[in-house]
């Protein structure tokens, strides 16, 4: 897929556990591994939003396009 999940990238720069970060916004440990791992199709604008208020970062922070990914 073309566009690249760089979840892991930011909780690592904030310090902050995939398990914190699910308790903070509100969904499942499992929902967020799953994001991570770029196994999604699609992902809420609302939950987009929670995560980018709680590592205080950008949507272009997190998301990255690669032509030939």
């Amino acid at each position: 897929m073309a566009i690249i999940v760089n979840l892991d990238v930011m909780l690592a720069r904030r310090k902050l556990r995939s398990k914190e970060l699910a308790e903070i916004i509100g969904i499942t440990e499992a929902n967020l591994s799953l994001l991570k791992s770029g196994k999604v199709k699609g992902v809420r604008f609302e939950t987009l939003e929670k995560i980018c208020a709680a590592l205080a970062c950008q949507p272009g922070d997190l998301l990255e396009y690669r032509a030939n990914a």
